[in-house]
């Protein structure tokens, strides 16, 4: 008998949530993804401040903005070095309204990975899923730039991407299940949110099926994970990205995992169309206040990591 991350393998694309070399060569990912946070957490360890010392030598004139990207970029060339796939970088949280921004910076991160010999299909790059993030990206895929959106929390939000062509979309389970736990305090019920159930896992599946009802070419990578049920339960999604802690709790559980979603099965579901147009999209976001709610939380946690990120670097170069 298999172990479970044996047995999810068979039916999606793992991936590592991290910035932890050392994770990545333990679980042997497919691809993996990063974020400032998880920069943030892996540069404070002792293996990584030779990194963190090099990029500030080596670009000792840049600014904070072009330190930090590179920064990142140093870390998607060690990543790509032990990944047989693609990594994903992140734009800066700070531009995440602001359009332009986002397409100048995405474009200086791809010109990095170039001049490193790293080729930009081997790239994600990761953007917030506001509107002005998702017509970044529609003129970046334009371009052959490829882009993950993250911060993806409701059906809405992933139409829109899909409408935009993007590469890859990072729909939310942990954070959607936060949410309404929080929501519902004293009547929320564990064993009945769970599984299948699980909030957060139900919002997946019905981006899941809208896609694949309507042949949508975009990729569907389920992120942010709080236990292994809500990973099983999603089980045949086109990826998933999973922590190192649960990674681990997978691989030391024997037992199969079948596929929960398939293309087969999501033809069978009901489902229209969405207006994906600029105000019917912030309408129906509007309408949504767990999507509003943990869309506009998570770009602030996120800038408030690349603020911390900023004065580390600031720190080391002295």
């Amino acid at each position: 008998m298999s172990n479970q991350l044996e047995a999810l393998r068979r039916h999606t694309v793992v991936v590592a949530d991290t910035g932890d070399f050392e994770a990545m060569r333990a679980f042997r990912p497919t691809d993996a993804t990063t974020n400032p946070s998880l920069i943030l957490k892996a540069v404070q360890k002792e293996a990584y401040q030779p990194l963190l010392a090099r990029t500030v030598r080596d670009y000792r004139g840049a600014s904070a903005a072009e330190l930090m990207d590179r920064l990142l970029v140093a870390f998607g060339i060690e990543i790509l070095g032990i990944v047989p796939g693609r990594v994903s970088t992140e734009v800066d949280a700070r531009l995440s309204f602001d359009t332009r921004a986002t397409i100048e910076r995405a474009r200086t991160i791809i010109s990095c990975y170039e001049a490193a010999g790293v080729p930009r299909e081997r790239v994600l790059i990761k953007i917030a899923s506001t509107w002005e993030g998702i017509q970044a990206a529609r003129v970046l895929q334009s371009e052959g730039i490829r882009c993950n959106m993250t911060l993806l929390f409701s059906l809405v939000q992933a139409a829109a991407c899909a409408d935009a062509g993007v590469q890859l979309i990072s729909p939310f389970v942990g954070r959607i299940y936060d949410w309404y736990k929080k929501s519902l305090g004293a009547q929320w019920d564990e064993a009945k949110y769970s599984g299948a159930d699980d909030p957060g896992v139900q919002s997946v599946t019905r981006i899941y099926e809208y896609f694949k009802k309507f042949g949508i070419a975009t990729e569907i990578m389920g992120a942010s994970f709080r236990n292994t049920g809500q990973i099983v339960a999603l089980a045949g999604c086109d990826l998933l990205t999973i922590s190192p802690e649960l990674l681990a709790t997978l691989e030391q559980t024997q037992g199969d995992v079948a596929a929960r979603l398939t293309p087969a099965l999501a033809q069978a579901t009901r489902v229209s169309r969405l207006d994906t147009s600029e105000v019917a999209f912030r309408t129906q976001l509007n309408d949504d206040a767990m999507g509003t709610e943990k869309l506009a939380e998570g770009i602030r946690q996120f800038a408030a990591d690349a603020i911390k990120l900023d004065a580390l670097i600031e720190r080391a170069r002295g």
